[in-house]
């Protein structure tokens, strides 16, 4: 008997951990992009990856959230969550990644008296002034099971009174991360705002402890380390020689004085301004007769603006991104055409300002104090107030933009 033997050449394996999945995440404007990703990969690259992909300013706010639709359920998706583990739990029904700004995410790192108020961590009244902390969790009547933390993740609920019936529209719950059933949700409710992000990010701290504050840090000690991914804050040389100029005379010279410099700038931005007056607006469509050259409708082409907006769509937006004192968006007034409304976060609560328009001698003028201060144009109002809170109850900090893909 012959026995032959023959090579058999096997496919090559790719280890688990390398192979790459699809996964398809939603801009504000409910478009899309699909995103080939490995197994391994966070959440915190994965905006990475939008950012550099859209030409995004990383600013630290970027955020994905996993949105359960069929649940009326939405989260935040922490930094170091790996994509795939969260997408490998969910059902049949639909489900999504959003990918948008949230301000929120790491505030309470900076202000932690504003998500932890005195009165809100203190013992409750219920419990005896005698009873020692150790007594109370040894006092069943004062402890009761609800959900263990490590197998659960929290989310905010969406319309609360419609979907759930809960009593205040401040609603949140714990739901088993393994499980897409109803069964497994734990559902809470809030009497305010403020009460309901201190429970959330008490949870948030609780679950992930240290966790957080190295994804807090991370950004923070990569922009201070030196790498060929980022870019120097130098100056080059060929920018190191640049002088400011005057060209207004018969002969050019240079300007030595910094503060004529300054001054020269300033002027030169407003008589861009003045004359950008034919320009067309975002649309395509020329601007409505201005009353003089001064009243262009340059702000539209803006990040904050927002053409026609509703008062509840502005209060979503500004929710969606966090709810931390500054965040603003400008847009039209629906009460009245000619106006606009500022619509600014404050206090965990969402205020709206008139911006009135004047005429002044022929001369647009805009103002949201009654007359006492004016500018010239929404820029010109929107910088001030980033740098001076004036009749606001706080600064512009971080403004509301839409995200598309």
């Amino acid at each position: 008997m012959s026995w032959y033997a023959r090579r058999v050449t096997l496919p090559a394996i790719t280890p688990l951990v390398l192979q790459k999945r699809v996964i398809k995440v939603y801009s504000e404007d409910d478009t899309s992009r699909a995103l080939e990703v490995p197994n391994d990969i966070p959440a915190r690259d994965v905006c990475q990856l939008l950012i550099l992909k859209h030409h995004y300013i990383d600013d630290n706010s970027w955020t994905l959230f996993e949105h359960l639709p069929h649940l009326g359920l939405e989260r935040t998706i922490e930094d170091h969550e790996m994509v795939i583990e969260i997408q490998s739990s969910w059902g049949m029904e639909e489900s999504r990644f959003y990918f948008r700004k949230n301000f929120a995410k790491y505030d309470f790192f900076e202000n932690p008296l504003t998500y932890f108020p005195t009165r809100m961590v203190s013992f409750t009244n219920e419990v005896p002034e005698a009873m020692t902390p150790t007594e109370t969790l040894k006092e069943p009547r004062y402890l009761q099971f609800f959900s263990e933390f490590n197998n659960a993740d929290v989310y905010l609920l969406l319309s609360v009174k419609q979907t759930h019936g809960a009593p205040t529209k401040y609603g949140f719950c714990l739901k088993h991360n393994k499980a897409g059933g109803t069964g497994d949700v734990k559902l809470l409710c809030a009497d305010d705002e403020e009460s309901r992000t201190c429970w959330v990010t008490a949870i948030r701290v609780f679950k992930y402890g240290m966790q957080l504050h190295q994804n807090y840090l991370r950004p923070l000690q990569t922009k201070s380390e030196p790498s060929s991914h980022n870019v120097s804050p130098t100056r080059s040389s060929s920018e190191n020689s640049l002088v400011a100029m005057d060209f207004s005379g018969k002969r050019s010279r240079v300007i030595e004085n910094p503060s004529e410099a300054l001054s020269v700038a300033v002027q030169e931005g407003l008589l861009w301004r003045r004359k950008s007056c034919t320009r067309l607006n975002a649309h395509g469509i020329p601007p409505s007769p201005p009353i003089s050259t001064t009243s262009i409708a340059i702000h539209i082409s803006q990040p904050w603006f927002h053409h026609r907006i509703s008062r509840d769509e502005a209060q979503r937006l500004i929710s969606q991104q966090g709810l931390v004192d500054g965040v603003f968006l400008l847009r039209d007034s629906q009460s009245n055409p000619k106006h606009f409304v500022l619509s600014l976060c404050h206090g965990k609560k969402i205020k709206h300002f008139q911006i009135v328009v004047l005429d002044d001698d022929g001369e647009r003028l805009y103002t949201l104090d009654d007359g006492h201060t004016r500018f010239t144009d929404l820029i010109q109002l929107v910088e001030f107030y980033q740098l001076n809170k004036g009749a606001l109850p706080c600064k512009l900090k971080h403004h509301c933009s839409r995200t598309t893909f």
